[in-house]
């Protein structure tokens, strides 16, 4: 034992069995997870599971990771953000931009990973959400229609030398012109392919599907207001077990029903929880602007894009506050909706899926399930501490650390 290595040990519920343990964290590794029938009750002990992994995230709190003007400094700041709501793992997103500002956000996260120990551990990679979109109304949602272009190679190679070699997962949609030679080439390059914000038609998807597209990001949303009976995009996505999907569960997205219809068809090992929460996540409501455009934060929380209230621009839910909507939809069991927003975003990707095993990476949170703190009768999750490689990123444990 390196005798430097600070030594975590805290008792708490499995998320997975609800069984008291006693966990062991010495460096950046669960040295043990040991059960712990204690003497006393133990319903009053928190829950711990691994961290959650985010998939896709726009920034926070004003900082938006596409803009033409974020510094290291802000992607820092924002990604740090996350710690408080039990997220270890993000993945940066930038939507559809210039290429001068896409350039720009790439090389400031690039550059905050080489700052910053605590962000470079944080960030899995980075997503690409656009440009190569649609460019209708309705599926290209908020995406700005001066920016949708034709999908480029040369582009995303640049894009990637900015990003450090970081860009992990691209959006487009498939129908766009050079979309499916882009994806032979992405695929060959080992980036996962989603399929979003498309029009695109059943041959189509099938098209982009069969060369290796592997998900369907925030099935549901970047679609038409009103779409044919049958078939159309988001039936076709929805009915191939080849894709997963992801789904945005704050509430404002998409309506519990569609929720529960997904997960259902899917079922929760191919559904991925995302917040999506937009460079406005955390700031008060209002009207904001930025390089995309004008939105609103309504006090609900819903953000629109400005003048109508039925077009998103993102999220302002973060991603424990998605998991619990999730469980109080009638969607899955609290145990499947962490596994969604952990597990399965890992097993996407290629990383390994951290579980409460001795040996495995330490991120992970240690949160309460109970009442919401509103008025509403549901069930909000709380986190009380995250853990980052193994040191404490936000809160307390119930326990002291030892040498």
């Amino acid at each position: 034992m390196n005798r430097q290595e600070a030594v975590f040990r805290f008792c708490a519920r499995r998320y997975e069995t609800g069984e008291p343990a006693q966990i062991t964290v010495q460096g950046n590794r669960i040295a043990s997870v040991e059960p712990a029938w204690p003497g006393r009750e133990f319903l009053d002990w928190p829950w711990v599971a691994p961290g959650l992994f985010d998939l896709q995230v726009n920034g926070y709190g004003g900082v938006w990771f596409s803009s033409p003007t974020v510094t290291s400094s802000e992607v820092a700041t924002a990604v740090r953000k996350y710690l408080p709501h039990g997220v270890t793992c993000v993945l940066p997103t930038l939507i559809t931009n210039s290429h001068a500002a896409l350039i720009q956000g790439f090389r400031a996260i690039d550059q905050a990973c080489r700052n910053d120990s605590v962000v470079a551990r944080m960030v899995m990679g980075c997503h690409l959400e656009g440009p190569w979109l649609s460019s209708l109304d309705g599926p290209r949602g908020a995406h700005p229609r001066e920016h949708i272009r034709p999908a480029d190679w040369d582009e995303f190679c640049e894009l990637q030398d900015a990003s450090g070699g970081r860009i992990r997962l691209v959006t487009i949609a498939p129908e766009i012109p050079g979309a499916l030679d882009f994806i032979d080439r992405a695929v060959a390059a080992g980036v996962i392919i989603s399929i979003g914000h498309t029009a695109a038609t059943t041959e189509e998807i099938a098209a982009a599907v069969e060369r290796g597209a592997k998900l369907s990001t925030h099935l549901g949303n970047g679609c038409h207001l009103q779409l044919p009976r049958h078939p159309n995009y988001v039936w076709d996505q929805l009915g191939d077990p080849r894709l997963f999907a992801s789904v945005i569960t704050d509430g404002h997205h998409i309506p519990p029903a569609v929720v529960r219809s997904i997960v259902a068809a899917k079922g929760w090992h191919s559904t991925i929880i995302t917040c999506d929460a937009s460079g406005w996540a955390g700031c008060a409501p209002g009207q904001y602007t930025h390089s995309a455009g004008r939105v609103e934060v309504l006090a609900s929380g819903k953000i629109v894009v400005a003048g109508q209230e039925q077009i998103l621009a993102g999220s302002s839910a973060t991603t424990e506050v998605c998991v619990a909507r999730a469980v109080n939809m009638g969607a899955c069991t609290l145990t499947q909706a962490i596994d969604m927003a952990c597990r399965n975003p890992s097993r996407l990707l290629g990383f390994p899926e951290y579980r409460l095993m001795s040996g495995d990476l330490a991120n992970l949170m240690v949160y309460r399930w109970g009442m919401s703190g509103d008025s509403t009768p549901s069930q909000g999750l709380n986190v009380v501490a995250t853990l980052l490689h193994g040191q404490l990123a936000f809160g307390e444990l119930p326990g002291e650390p030892t040498h």
